[in-house]
């Protein structure tokens, strides 16, 4: 079972989530997830998940919000 970790980033100013997001992936081995629950689309965190290879989907979420599904290569 692959292991997920969930990081609820609502109410956090930029470039915070993406800190916290980023901090988080360091310290996780290949093949976990994270999941970052964020008020808004992270357009810079995209970017920065493409150059270091980690795939990832979007999902709004009801609340406004948007769940980010990160996989760990």
């Amino acid at each position: 079972m692959t292991k997920v970790i969930r990081l609820d980033n609502r109410g956090l100013k930029p470039p915070q989530p993406m800190i916290r997001t980023l901090e988080q992936l360091e310290l996780m081995n290949s093949g976990e997830t994270l999941i970052i629950h964020n008020d808004r689309r992270p357009m810079f965190l995209y970017p920065e998940l493409d150059e270091l290879g980690y795939s990832y989907e979007t999902e709004a979420h009801p609340d406004g919000g948007f769940l980010i599904t990160i996989r760990k290569p």
